[in-house]
């Protein structure tokens, strides 16, 4: 049947009239930052905002089976299936992120993104309230995002959950439902790393994928070759609405190729592509460069516009030539002297696990003020079971001289061997340009056979420890320390081999026997000889 065409007319401008209003609700910005670091290096943030304008979390208390009242879920630009797993489990707000590699503060100074430890970590608020309790809700918002984005997530069990408040506040604000307390659940998995199973999932969370605007840079080939490099998802509500921020942070090493002596660098040398068309449903993109503060260089084309030390370039609606951002000196490059240089972060951090011996060690970390005045410290050490701590063995000194008084507010919920980690915290007290030396003795478990992990001969994982500077308004929000590998007493894996292939030669051997005399028939055979049986 065909329509008239006054019909289908009108038909056509409600299309446009409901997509208008759909697009009025949702919002989306995508912005990257590049600057180059004084070791010769190019850190480059990638940034994409979704916001759903007059969007709130779900109530926990209409989580009930026979709940038919929850609104209908569609996007036009707001990621569907991240909007049902928030939904689907009531999450109020969400961070996930996977990296790879050891972020150098010292050399690197604060990231744009905090999440930067080794591995994927997973940390949600959630009100606790109504028939689903929050351990269940957060045992399927695991599973979930681990179909999503095909990660290991599963095994965030209840073996590497805790729940730090202090070290981990809402980035976002908390909805009132009617009095509900909040809950918070955190877990790390420091051997889980990022790859391009993870990434092309989140390419797929955006509206113009990987097709246009900045998305488009990202060549996987060039993202995973970088020195260090991660991925984030972060979900926070605001009065506004809810807002879900996409985060792809990389450290390339331009100077790595033979005969380079130039931090040149462009787009086309970073991602090895350029930007062909902006993302049509943008609301602003936009690339921010960070402008060398010494030397002589020439930034390539002309930005848009420049605001102290940021060159900023607006893509628009539409480009007319494919864009290739670029950074040129005019001098070689010379490495600086780490004796010369002050670090870029308030306090620098080094943590080590010490012991010869398998069954015992101890934790040592080293906190270095950089500045004159005081700093105070949150410390955070979420350990799985295998490590146990003994309190009464801290031992705490600044430059060699004991000092019991700089720890305070200490927190220990002690771990259930085979069930749930130690969570420790305390506030450390740092005084200016000085060194402190914090140390606590440790006891190794006995795993069962059954525990230990595939590889168990190159020993645990344990994941970063979390360090926050309460006393510097200007300090990253979150500092984290390189991963620590245990080693554990481990069993000759081999003997059980060796059984398994004995047992099973002497079982063939055996049943090989036993079924040749059951099948076979003996006969005797009668040979004739050479003269025998000729007429």
């Amino acid at each position: 049947m065909r329509l008239p065409f006054h019909l289908f007319f009108t038909l056509v401008l409600l299309s446009c009239s409901s997509t208008t209003l759909t697009l009025g609700l949702e919002t989306f910005k995508e912005d990257l930052s590049i600057r180059s670091l004084r070791d010769g290096k190019v850190a480059a943030s990638f940034s994409f905002r979704t916001l759903l304008r007059d969007a709130t979390p779900r109530d926990p208390r209409r989580l009930s089976v026979d709940d038919d009242d929850d609104i209908s879920q569609h996007y036009t630009l707001f990621p569907l299936t991240l909007g049902q797993i928030l939904r689907q489990y009531a999450i109020t707000e969400l961070h996930l992120t996977l990296n790879a590699g050891k972020w150098n503060y010292e050399s690197w100074g604060a990231p744009e993104e905090p999440g930067v430890g080794t591995g994927a970590e997973l940390w949600a608020w959630m009100a606790d309230g109504g028939s689903m309790s929050v351990d269940h809700r957060w045992q399927g918002l695991r599973n979930a995002l681990a179909g999503l984005f095909c990660a290991s997530l599963g095994s965030l069990d209840e073996q590497r959950t805790t729940s730090p408040k202090l070290a981990f506040p809402p980035e976002g604000s908390l909805p009132d439902f009617g009095g509900l307390p909040y809950q918070i659940r955190h877990a790390s998995h420091a051997s889980e790393h990022v790859c391009t199973e993870n990434l092309t999932p989140f390419l797929k969370l955006l509206p113009c994928k990987s097709s246009s605007g900045l998305a488009s840079l990202l060549n996987p080939h060039r993202l995973f070759d970088a020195d260090w490099h991660g991925m984030g998802v972060h979900v926070t509500w605001t009065p506004e609405g809810i807002e879900v921020r996409l985060s792809f942070q990389l450290v390339s090493d331009p100077l790595r190729s033979v005969g380079v002596q130039k931090q040149n660098w462009s787009l086309d040398t970073l991602f090895d592509r350029k930007i062909q068309a902006s993302c049509p449903v943008a609301a602003s993109s936009q690339i921010s460069v960070g402008l060398p503060a010494n030397g002589m260089y020439r930034i390539i084309p002309e930005p848009t516009k420049v605001e102290g030390e940021v060159a900023r370039y607006q893509l628009g609606t539409s480009l007319a030539e494919p864009l290739n951002v670029g950074l040129e000196w005019a001098s070689d490059f010379e490495y600086p002297s780490s004796m010369r240089d002050p670090a870029l972060t308030p306090v620098s951090i080094h943590r080590t696990l010490q012991g010869p011996t398998q069954d015992r060690g101890r934790l040592r970390v080293t906190l270095k003020n950089n500045g004159p005045d005081d700093l105070k410290v949150l410390y955070l050490e979420t350990m799985p079971w295998l490590l146990q701590f003994y309190l009464h063995t801290t031992a705490i000194h600044v430059d060699g001289v004991p000092r019991r008084d700089l720890i305070s507010n200490v927190s220990y919920i002690p771990p259930v061997p085979h069930s749930q980690p130690a969570t420790f915290e305390s506030v450390l007290a740092v005084p200016g340009n000085s060194t402190v030396t914090y140390s606590v003795d440790v006891t190794k478990a006995f795993l069962r056979y059954t525990e230990h992990p595939p590889d168990a001969q190159r020993g645990w994982d344990l994941p970063p420890a979390v360090f926050v500077p309460l006393s510097d308004p200007d300090s990253p929000r979150r500092i984290y320390s390189p991963a620590l590998l245990v080693d554990l007493a481990t069993p000759d894996f081999s003997m059980p081999y060796n059984v398994i292939i004995f047992t099973c030669s002497v079982v063939a051997f055996i049943f090989g026997s036993t079924f040749n005399l059951l099948t076979r028939k003996f006969v005797v055979v009668q040979l004739q000889g050479p003269g025998e049986g000729r007429g």
